[in-house]
C-alpha cells in the first residue's frame, strides 16, 4: 500500500507545497472473451482475481474497469473530502483557517484521517512556527520536509496513527 501525494493549497488556492512519493505502478489492459478462465470475487467493493492465471493476470489483481470505471465521491465527518477511483484516494482536509491539505493514496491504504491531522501537526510545528516563513507563501522548510516523510513512512508500512503519535 502506498501514499502517491501530499499537496498543501492556501485559502486562496495555491499550491504551497507538493511532495510526489511513490512511483506509478504499471497497469495492464487485457480483453478477454467469454467464458473467462478466471474466477472473479467481489472484495470489499472491488472485483479480484480469485483463482487462476492468464497473461499475467494472477490471484489478487484487481478488476479496474469493465466498460468504464465508477468514480465515488464521498463527505465525510470531520471536515474531509474524499473522491474513489479504482486506482486512488483523494483525502482533503480543510483546516478552520481555510488551509487544505490534500492526500492521493492506494483505495486499500489504512489511516488517512490520521495522517491528514498528523500532516495538520507538522505543519503548525515546523512552518507556522518557523519566524522566517510567511503565511499563504511556499513551504521551504528543511524539518518540515524530514518530519512529512518520516510521517508518510510510519504511515504507509503502520496504516494508522495513535494517540500521541
Amino acid at each position: 500500500m502506498a501514499i502517491f501525494s501530499v499537496y498543501v493549497v492556501n485559502k486562496a488556492g495555491g499550491l504551497i507545497y507538493q511532495l510526489d512519493s511513490y512511483a506509478p505502478r504499471s497497469e495492464a489492459e487485457k480483453t478477454f472473451s467469454y467464458p473467462l478462465d478466471l474466477l472473479l470475487k467481489l472484495h470489499d467493493e472491488r472485483v479480484l482475481v480469485a483463482f487462476g492465471q492468464r497473461d499475467g493476470i494472477r490471484v489478487g489483481h484487481a478488476v479496474l474497469a469493465i466498460n468504464g470505471i465508477d468514480v465515488n465521491g464521498k463527505y465525510t465527518a470531520d471536515g474531509k473530502e474524499m473522491l474513489e477511483t479504482d486506482t486512488f484516494k483523494l483525502h482533503c482536509f480543510q483546516t478552520l483557517t481555510g488551509i487544505k491539505f490534500v492526500v492521493l493514496a492506494d483505495p486499500r491504504q489504512a489511516g488517512i484521517d490520521s495522517l491528514l491531522r498528523k500532516i495538520y501537526e507538522i505543519y503548525s510545528d515546523y512552518a507556522l512556527k518557523n519566524p522566517f516563513y510567511s503565511l499563504e507563501m511556499p513551504i521551504r522548510c528543511e524539518l518540515f520536509d524530514q518530519n512529512l516523510k518520516l510521517a508518510l513512512e510510519v504511515a504507509e508500512k503502520a496504516g494508522t496513527f495513535g494517540p500521541g503519535s
